[in-house]
Protein backbone atom coordinates (compact mmCIF):
# COMPACT_ATOMS: atom_id res chain seq x y z
CA UNK A 1 0.00 0.00 0.00
CA UNK A 2 1.24 3.75 -0.83
CA UNK A 3 1.90 5.70 1.98
CA UNK A 4 -0.70 8.80 2.09
CA UNK A 5 1.43 12.45 0.75
CA UNK A 6 1.39 15.12 3.25
CA UNK A 7 1.98 18.96 2.26
CA UNK A 8 3.08 21.82 4.77
CA UNK A 9 3.90 25.22 5.03
CA UNK A 10 5.62 27.80 7.47
CA UNK A 11 4.21 31.33 7.76
CA UNK A 12 4.65 33.68 10.25
CA UNK A 13 5.89 30.96 12.65
CA UNK A 14 2.82 28.69 11.87
CA UNK A 15 3.64 25.04 10.79
CA UNK A 16 0.40 23.82 8.59
CA UNK A 17 0.62 20.02 7.98
CA UNK A 18 -2.27 18.26 5.97
CA UNK A 19 -2.75 15.11 4.96
CA UNK A 20 -5.86 14.34 2.42
CA UNK A 21 -7.03 10.96 1.91
CA UNK A 22 -9.89 10.10 -0.72
CA UNK A 23 -13.03 8.23 1.48
CA UNK A 24 -14.71 5.53 -1.12
CA UNK A 25 -17.26 3.88 1.63
CA UNK A 26 -18.71 6.99 1.27
CA UNK A 27 -18.43 8.10 -2.50
CA UNK A 28 -20.53 7.70 -4.87
CA UNK A 29 -18.81 8.28 -8.29
CA UNK A 30 -22.02 7.06 -10.16
CA UNK A 31 -23.54 10.46 -8.12
CA UNK A 32 -20.56 12.33 -9.16
CA UNK A 33 -20.32 13.04 -5.13
CA UNK A 34 -16.47 12.03 -4.09
CA UNK A 35 -15.61 12.31 -0.03
CA UNK A 36 -12.13 13.03 1.09
CA UNK A 37 -11.35 13.77 4.35
CA UNK A 38 -7.84 16.04 5.38
CA UNK A 39 -6.20 16.10 8.55
CA UNK A 40 -4.57 19.41 9.54
CA UNK A 41 -1.84 19.90 11.96
CA UNK A 42 -1.22 23.56 12.78
CA UNK A 43 1.95 24.24 14.90
CA UNK A 44 3.64 27.36 16.42
CA UNK A 45 7.07 27.25 15.79
CA UNK A 46 7.14 31.01 16.68
CA UNK A 47 8.10 32.76 19.80
CA UNK A 48 4.58 34.23 20.80
CA UNK A 49 1.46 32.39 21.25
CA UNK A 50 -1.09 33.44 18.68
CA UNK A 51 -5.33 32.77 18.39
CA UNK A 52 -6.58 31.47 15.58
CA UNK A 53 -9.73 33.50 14.60
CA UNK A 54 -10.96 32.12 11.08
CA UNK A 55 -10.50 30.61 8.17
CA UNK A 56 -10.49 31.00 4.20
CA UNK A 57 -10.29 28.34 1.81
CA UNK A 58 -10.16 27.90 -2.27
CA UNK A 59 -11.55 24.27 -2.89
CA UNK A 60 -11.12 23.50 -6.63
CA UNK A 61 -12.70 21.03 -8.34
CA UNK A 62 -11.18 19.38 -11.50
CA UNK A 63 -14.51 19.70 -13.45
CA UNK A 64 -13.48 23.56 -13.24
CA UNK A 65 -15.24 24.69 -10.28
CA UNK A 66 -13.98 26.69 -7.37
CA UNK A 67 -15.62 27.20 -4.40
CA UNK A 68 -14.95 29.52 -1.25
CA UNK A 69 -15.36 28.92 2.03
CA UNK A 70 -15.25 31.59 4.73
CA UNK A 71 -15.53 31.08 8.64
CA UNK A 72 -14.59 31.71 12.48
CA UNK A 73 -12.50 29.25 13.97
CA UNK A 74 -11.99 25.37 13.12
CA UNK A 75 -14.60 23.11 13.95
CA UNK A 76 -16.45 25.53 16.05
CA UNK A 77 -13.27 26.32 18.14
CA UNK A 78 -10.64 29.78 18.05
CA UNK A 79 -7.56 27.74 19.80
CA UNK A 80 -5.08 29.71 20.99
CA UNK A 81 -1.97 27.96 19.80
CA UNK A 82 1.59 28.54 22.89
CA UNK A 83 5.16 28.57 21.29
CA UNK A 84 5.64 24.41 20.55
CA UNK A 85 2.10 23.64 20.68
CA UNK A 86 -0.27 21.84 18.55
CA UNK A 87 -3.65 22.23 17.31
CA UNK A 88 -5.02 19.28 15.35
CA UNK A 89 -8.71 18.31 13.81
CA UNK A 90 -9.78 16.55 11.04
CA UNK A 91 -12.70 17.49 8.40
CA UNK A 92 -13.75 17.00 4.69
CA UNK A 93 -14.67 18.17 1.10
CA UNK A 94 -17.10 16.52 -0.90
CA UNK A 95 -16.15 16.96 -4.86
CA UNK A 96 -18.16 16.64 -8.13
CA UNK A 97 -15.29 15.15 -9.55
CA UNK A 98 -12.21 12.43 -8.62
CA UNK A 99 -9.73 15.06 -8.34
CA UNK A 100 -8.83 18.74 -7.44
CA UNK A 101 -6.82 20.78 -4.91
CA UNK A 102 -7.32 22.67 -1.86
CA UNK A 103 -5.88 25.85 -0.35
CA UNK A 104 -5.95 28.78 2.14
CA UNK A 105 -5.10 30.58 5.03
CA UNK A 106 -5.95 30.89 8.67
CA UNK A 107 -6.02 34.36 10.36
CA UNK A 108 -4.40 34.93 13.48
CA UNK A 109 -4.12 37.43 16.16
CA UNK A 110 -1.13 37.85 18.98
CA UNK A 111 -1.55 39.07 22.46
CA UNK A 112 -0.18 42.67 21.42
CA UNK A 113 -3.14 42.46 18.85
CA UNK A 114 -0.97 42.43 16.14
CA UNK A 115 -2.86 39.94 13.20
CA UNK A 116 -1.32 38.11 10.56
CA UNK A 117 -2.54 34.71 7.49
CA UNK A 118 -0.65 31.69 8.08
CA UNK A 119 -1.07 29.92 4.50
CA UNK A 120 -2.45 26.59 4.26
CA UNK A 121 -0.63 24.70 1.75
CA UNK A 122 -2.09 23.57 -1.23
CA UNK A 123 -2.94 20.18 -1.42
CA UNK A 124 -3.97 17.47 -4.17
CA UNK A 125 -7.10 15.62 -3.81
CA UNK A 126 -6.84 12.52 -6.00
CA UNK A 127 -9.63 9.31 -6.17
CA UNK A 128 -7.64 7.42 -7.87
CA UNK A 129 -4.08 7.66 -5.80
CA UNK A 130 -4.70 4.73 -3.86
CA UNK A 131 -3.75 5.74 -0.64
CA UNK A 132 -5.82 3.12 1.66
CA UNK A 133 -8.21 4.53 4.17
CA UNK A 134 -8.45 7.35 6.32
CA UNK A 135 -5.83 7.71 8.83
CA UNK A 136 -3.80 4.59 9.23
Amino acid sequence: MSRRPFFYRESHGIRVTVRPTYLPEQSRPHARHYVFAYYVRIENVGEQAAQLLSRRWRIHDSIGEDNFVEGEGVIGEQPVIAPGKVHEYQSFVILKSPSGHMEGDYHFVRADDSTFDAQIPRFELDATAGFGSAFE
